[in-house]
């Protein structure tokens, strides 16, 4: 299943998720023009490697990256694998941001990012602390809005593009149903090993911090639109 748009309107611009989205097409483009050894280069000097986050002051560590490592968890989170990776990013963050950041004002829902962000890549580096493997992408920060929709908006309705073999069909699916599956979906190859060049406990971790942290951030004032969320 692949959610296309949701039926939950918003009342401002969203113009943190926007910004989100375009900085990451930018990168991705820049990217695209690198030679393959120089976008390796790239990946190891601004990925967050795991070994470097806990060992931050060793004196053999492989790869010197171009900021200090807790620094790259967050430049980690603007560059993306392929084309495939990022699109499926910024559609996630694209569907769910903007109610996410309506909600919680931009400010807020700048922060809010960032920190599930890193918190996302944390539960990946607990998961793995010698990892020499950089983690790059933005799902670990999208997971914790995505977790934070769920808290907000379980009942939102969800178009859904459901592929099964040779059937194409859009269907509403319940926000609480569709993205309670996406979690599930990160547990069992969390559990199972499966997609070892995908960080399962980073989407996990950033999941579980989203729907933490939404309680923590939300304004002690809401829009009336927003009067009835738990």
């Amino acid at each position: 299943m692949i959610p296309l748009k949701d039926d939950n309107p918003t009342g401002h611009f969203p113009l943190v998720t926007i910004g989100l989205i375009a900085a990451n097409v930018a990168v991705y483009i820049y990217q695209l023009t690198l030679p393959p050894l120089q976008l390796e280069a790239l990946i190891f000097r601004y990925g967050a490697i795991p070994y470097n986050l806990i060992h931050p002051l060793a004196k053999d560590l492989l790869y010197v990256t171009a900021l200090p490592p807790t620094l790259t968890v967050f430049s980690s989170m603007f560059l993306h694998g392929g084309f495939l990776h990022l699109a499926s990013n910024m559609l996630y963050l694209w569907i769910f941001g903007d109610n996410v950041e309506d909600f919680l004002g931009p400010l807020r829902f700048f922060l809010f990012y960032f920190i599930t962000g890193f918190l996302a890549v944390l539960a990946h580096v607990l998961a793995d602390m010698n990892a020499t493997v950089p983690v790059i992408g933005a799902s670990g920060a999208i997971a914790g809005v995505l977790g934070a929709y769920l808290v907000l908006f379980p009942r939102a309705n969800v178009s859904t593009l459901f592929l099964f073999i040779i059937i194409f069909r859009i269907i509403q699916v319940p926000a609480v149903l569709i993205l309670g599956l996406w979690f599930l979906v990160q547990v069992l190859n969390a559990g199972s090993g499966g997609g070892g060049s995908v960080a399962w406990f980073a989407h996990i971790g950033g999941f579980v911090a989203g729907m933490i942290l939404i309680k923590v951030f939300r304004p002690a004032s809401r829009p009336a639109r927003h009067k009835g969320i738990r």
